[in-house]
């Protein structure tokens, strides 16, 4: 409302609207929240000072380091290469475990099984020189036994020579690591860790070939599926 009095200009507001509904009077007759809503506000209040009391006081979470000796690392490498090989070694049907490549050039080359044998027997020679001791088995040249033909043979062979290599490869730690031993191909020493390293290195230049074999006949290998 405007008013005007002696050359002065007056403003005056409304009063602002009171929404007695949502008001109570206590004895003096003094207004106030109603006691639900005054109960609601005053939890929140409660409820947003404890949650920030917990934010100061929890300790932050920072991701616990995992430290793997030696010894763990070269395992799991060797594990990492057993879960490839011997899945697509167990893959090819009994009567193609004899198969060899003949197109090509591949005059010579090794059966399937004799691939599997071959990894088996270095295997074994690997171990052995870790362990400073001779093979527990025939590795036959490294081709391994010739009694050995039915592919359960094979694979018995094969993950046969995975555990003692586990076993070999235990006893590697961060002392004897670059340490030599006598080199199993030869005069020469040659350093656990190389002895170690050359198991998988081996074997996948063997796996590789083998995937050939595999897909000639209409196998996917299982690491590819």
């Amino acid at each position: 409302m405007v008013r005007c009095g002696d050359g002065l200009r007056i403003v005056e507001h409304p009063a602002p609207s009171v929404d007695w509904s949502r008001t109570d009077y206590d004895s003096s007759g003094r207004a106030g929240l109603k006691s639900g809503e005054f109960m609601n506000t005053r939890l929140g209040i409660v409820c947003c000072g404890l949650l920030l009391t917990l934010a100061v006081s929890a300790p932050a979470l920072t991701p616990k380091e995992e430290h793997r000796t030696v010894t763990q690392l070269l395992d799991r490498n060797i594990s990492n290469f057993e879960h490839e090989f011997v899945p697509a070694c167990e893959a090819m049907p009994d009567d193609k475990f004899d198969f060899a490549p003949t197109g090509g050039e591949f005059k010579g080359v090794r059966t399937f099984a004799q691939q599997i044998k071959h990894v088996a027997a270095v295997n074994y020679e690997l171990g052995a020189a870790l362990l400073e001791q001779k093979p527990p088995v025939d590795i036959g040249d490294e081709s391994g036994p010739a009694s050995i033909v039915t592919k359960t043979d094979v694979l018995k062979y094969l993950k046969d020579s995975f555990e003692y290599v586990h076993k070999a490869i235990a006893t590697i730690n961060e002392t004897n690591l670059t340490a030599t031993v006598k080199s199993p191909f030869g005069e020469g020493a040659v350093s656990r860790l190389g002895l170690a390293m050359s198991v998988p290195s081996h074997g996948f230049d063997h796996y590789g070939q083998m995937v050939v074999y595999l897909r000639m006949n209409g196998i996917v290998p299982p690491a590819s599926k």
